[in-house]
């Protein structure tokens, strides 16, 4: 029997080591409301990857009736968002925390990918979209993807909302994200 703080087998599987610090990625709403422990965060790029209104939301922000549209990271691109480093002694409950945050429908793809700042780097579980699922919803024009946040209202409430405080977060932390800023001109919501 070993006295390593445990990991969830789900993400032994992409890499991460009992007994280790864990490095999570947040490019949406887990960047200013992680809601777990964590020992430092860094704002930090990711290559390859790129945030992204890429998920239709049939519960939070909308319905399968009138569906909305939330964030998700999608290939191509970068990201700046915010890295957190987890503790060993808090990896497993956080973790495990994530997988039911984050996992519910299995939209997205729990993996690890490099993340830069200055002065470092580390690898990070990032939940990536999978692009076969059926709430995917990436390559939707602007005005579409603008008409399902303006009509989605969901458990978590209404879609512009969500949004608009992702962009306001962003500027908090000093990350400008264009896309996002673009389609709350879109949406009309005025920032």
């Amino acid at each position: 029997m070993s006295d390593l703080p445990s990991i969830p087998p789900q993400y032994q599987e992409i890499g991460l080591v009992p007994g280790e610090d864990a490095w999570v990625f947040a490019y949406g709403s887990l960047m200013w409301r992680p809601g777990f422990p964590y020992a430092e965060r860094h704002i930090a790029t990711v290559r390859g990857l790129h945030r992204s209104f890429c998920v239709y939301s049939f519960r939070h922000r909308g319905t399968r009736a009138r569906p909305g549209a939330v964030l998700g990271l999608d290939r191509g691109g970068s990201c700046r968002g915010m890295a957190y480093r987890i503790a060993a002694a808090d990896a497993g409950p956080a973790l495990e925390y994530l997988w039911e945050r984050e996992m519910m429908n299995r939209v997205y793809r729990p993996q690890l990918v490099t993340v830069r700042w200055p002065g470092g780097s580390a690898r990070a579980v990032a939940f990536v979209v999978v692009r076969g699922h059926e709430q995917y919803c990436g390559r939707l024009p602007q005005e579409e993807l603008a008409r399902l946040i303006r009509q989605g209202e969901g458990e978590s409430g209404r879609n512009v909302d969500y949004l608009v405080n992702t962009v306001e977060h962003l500027v908090e932390l000093g990350i400008r994200d264009r896309a996002l800023e673009s389609l709350v001109r879109a949406v009309g919501a005025g920032n």
